[in-house]
Order: structure tokens, then sequence, then C-alpha cells
């Protein structure tokens, strides 16, 4: 803008002239003072122009100037000097001065993004080490961090993070049905108990808490957090405790009554006899051996009661649990071969401390138990007795023995009734011997429990401390 008026003023000094000398005298002596007016006006006037162009071209220099020496530079030259050299050092300095704060900064945010990483890492390293099962969830039911023991615990396959919850929980129902509804209602679940099924078939108890992230009442949550923890031990030895109680009461209570079952069992068996030796025809004395087998049969389940009801304290010795199997085995020998099944035994028999002729008996009761489990019917007849010694949680070993049958197996109903007294399913037997196994098991210090085989068939699988 001040440059065009600049030019403006030139050219108008100029036409100004151009119209003085137009209208001037023709003659010679009237025309040269005119001429040289004309001349100082367009000097004066062109001087000024110059004057006031260099002023606006040097404007933009001294605001410079005013700017350097403004800067908050650390210190100044004492000597004289011109104002270039006094500008280019200011911004010499103030150059070399954004340089190493722009070093101060690079340096600032290369620890910066070191402390993030680190407390990244930090974060990564907490949630391996966590010893419960961690899953989180986006809003969408993505999961997002799946950590060793989550993938464990819901045997999840391939890459984890990513997988909407329906897949990574599918085999935990349950427990997928209780992320969807933190999701979508903010609801906070606290120590529920989940059940997940095994690629194997089997069932795992699962203690399951499911926590919204930053949960809205109208919204529902950003996020969900899970928290799992395999109880399936904890619940069977509740399981186990609570049966333990139910059967010690029923014995105590049920044992005198026993007592006086039995001394009648004892004069009935008496006047059997006594029948059997009389001079009777064929028919009376077939009557009174019948009579007296089956009063030998109550006597010998009330005797078999009373000793799960009053059991006898143990005598514990270092017993070799391999020579009991052998024991065993060889007293069923032609109790299997004449029902044509196979007893396989494999794995590792360790020592325990037992006392031999109870534990020997409970061991009896479930071999035979599997072999009568094994009907008529079934094509494969074999029971395979596996030995393992497991370390649990806390390092402790234990002598694991599973006694797998190819029968029909059991009942979902009945699993948790199958070691009560007198319970059974067969055409034949009291009910007593799973119960009085169960007794000796837990009376050692052990636990024994009862599920279907994946295949088919029942397992019992009882442990032992060593």
């Amino acid at each position: 803008m001040a440059l065009a008026l600049l030019v403006g003023l030139f050219l108008l000094a100029n036409l100004f002239a151009v119209m003085i000398i137009a209208r001037a005298p023709t003659a010679a002596a009237a025309r040269g003072p005119m001429l040289l007016a004309v001349l100082a006006v367009t000097l004066l006037l062109s001087l000024l122009c110059l004057v006031l162009l260099l002023r606006w071209l040097l404007r933009p220099y001294r605001q410079l100037v005013g700017e350097a020496e403004r800067a908050p530079v650390a210190a100044r030259s004492g000597k004289a000097r011109d104002e270039a050299e006094f500008v280019l050092e200011t911004f010499q300095t103030v150059v070399a001065q954004l340089q190493a704060q722009r070093r101060e900064l690079e340096l600032l945010t290369a620890r910066a993004s070191e402390r993030a990483d680190s407390a990244e890492k930090f974060s990564e390293r907490i949630v391996a080490s966590v010893p419960s099962g961690l899953v989180a969830f986006d809003a969408r039911g993505h999961a997002t961090v799946v950590n060793a023991p989550a993938r464990k615990l819901i045997e999840a396959d391939g890459e984890a993070e990513g997988q909407h919850l329906r897949r990574l929980l599918r085999n935990a129902p349950e427990l997928a049905e209780m992320v969807e509804r933190c999701l979508q209602t903010g609801n906070l679940y606290r120590r529920e108990e989940v059940a997940a099924t095994g690629a194997n078939g089997r069932t795992r108890r699962l203690g399951a808490t499911v926590a919204p992230i930053d949960p809205t009442p109208d919204q529902g949550a950003r996020g969900a957090l899970c928290l799992l923890t395999d109880i399936t031990e904890v619940t069977q030895l509740r399981e186990q405790v609570a049966l333990k109680k139910s059967l010690e009461s029923l014995g105590e209570m049920s044992a005198g009554l026993a007592h006086e079952f039995k001394n009648a069992l004892a004069t009935l068996h008496g006047y059997a006899q006594l029948m059997q030796n009389l001079e009777t025809d064929s028919t009376s004395r077939a009557a009174a051996a019948s009579l007296l087998q089956e009063v030998r049969n109550l006597s010998a389940m009330v005797t078999a009661f009373l000793n799960f009801a009053r059991p006898q304290p143990l005598k514990l010795s270092d017993t070799a649990l391999s020579e009991v199997m052998e024991d065993c085995a060889q007293e069923l020998r032609a109790f299997y071969e004449e029902r044509r099944i196979a007893l396989v035994t494999e794995g590792d028999f360790p020592q325990v401390r037992a006392d031999v002729p109870v534990l020997r008996q409970a061991l009896l009761n479930l071999l035979r138990n599997a072999a009568e489990a094994i009907g008529e019917e079934q094509t494969e007849r074999c029971v395979t007795v596996r030995g393992t010694i497991p370390t649990d949680a806390t390092g402790k070993e234990w002598a694991n023995v599973e006694i797998i049958d190819t029968g029909c197996g059991i009942a979902e109903s009945d699993l948790q009734r199958i070691f009560i007294p007198f319970f059974t399913t067969k055409s034949k037997g009291h009910g007593v011997g799973l119960a009085l196994a169960h007794r000796v098991i837990t009376d050692h210090g052990g636990t024994i429990v009862a599920e279907q085989a994946t295949a088919g068939g029942a397992i019992f699988t009882f442990r032992l401390p060593l």
C-alpha cells in the first residue's frame, strides 16, 4: 500500500512537470526559468519519494533490530558494532538456544517414551504374573487381554485377543452370559461359580468375578474385567467333607439299630440250622437251606454296615501301593476271568502311609464294582488301573489312581449319591462297598471322586498323600 502511494506521487510529479512545460512560453528567455523551477520541484518530489521508499523498505529491518534488542539472550558483546552484526549475533544466539531447547525437549520426550514403555511392560508383567485367570473385554465384547492362566482355564485356541466372548468362552456358556449382562447393564458379579467343559469332556468348576469398566447408567459399561480361578478341587473337597459328615451322622445314628438286627439274625441263624438238622422231607430241608443262606447274606450285610458305621483306628505303615494292587488283581483274577474282562495296570504306584488290610478292602470294592458295571452286551470289556504322581498348587505330591471301566457309565443324577450307603443301581448288592471305600480313602487323608469317561464308562479317581 505504501509502495503504491509513493509510485503515485512520483507519477503525479512527472505529470505536473509535463503540464508546466506544455503551457510554458515558446520564447527561450522566458522558458529557461520555468524549466529550472519544474526541475527543482521534480527533484524535490523525487527525493521525498525516495526517502519515503527507503523508510518503507527499512521498516522490517528496524522491526528486526527492535526484536533483537528485546531477545532474552544470555550475554551481549560490549564492543561497538553496527546493527547488522548485532542482529546477526542476536539471532545466532537465539537459534543456538532453540537448538538446545529442542535437544532438551527430545531428551524429555525420549525419557517420557521410555517411562511409558516401562510402565506398559510392567503392566504386562503384572498381568502375566497374576496366578488367576484374567480376561478383559471391550464394549463390543471382544477380548483385549487374556493372560496365560486364563488361556489354560478356558482352553483358548489360537490368538485369543480379538475373539468375541461367545467364541472365546464357548466352553463356559454361563460365564459368557454373565459377561454379556455386565456389558449391557454394568452389573457386578462377585465370586460366582460356573461350569466349564474341557476338550476331554471333563467338567471344571470355576470361580468367576465379572466387573464392569467405567459403567454408565444409560449405556452400560465400556468394557468388562473377568477374574477366573479353578475351584474344582475346592468344590470336590467341600462335597467330600459334607458327605463325610452326613455319613458319620448316619453311621452313629444307625449303628445301634444294626447291632439289634445282628442279634435277631443270630437267633434266626440258629433256628435255621436247627430246622436243617431235623428229620424232614427234601422240600423242608431245601427251604431251611434257603432260609439259612438268606440269613447269612443279611448277617454279612449288617456286618459290613457295622464296619462302616464304627470304623476302627487305622494302623498306618509304609506300604508299596504297587504290591497292594498286585494282591487285589491276584485275588480278583478268577472273578474277572469268569466275566471275560481284562484287568490292565499301568503307571506309577509309589509308597504311601496306609493301613494295608483296610486299604486293600477298599481297592477290592472299587475293582469289583468296575467289573460289575460292564454288562454282557458290552463288546469292549476292560478295566484299566492307571497310577500317577501329580503335584498340586502348593508343591505337594500325591499318589493318584484312576480306575476306568468300559461299562455304560453313571447317570448324572447318580454321581452325587454314588457314595451314600445302601444306594445302588444294581439288581444285586447292598450299596455298602463304595461307601466303605469312600470312608477308607478319606480316613487316610485322601479324596475320591466319580465321573463319566469321555469314551463311555466311568472313572473312579482317588488320591492319597505321600
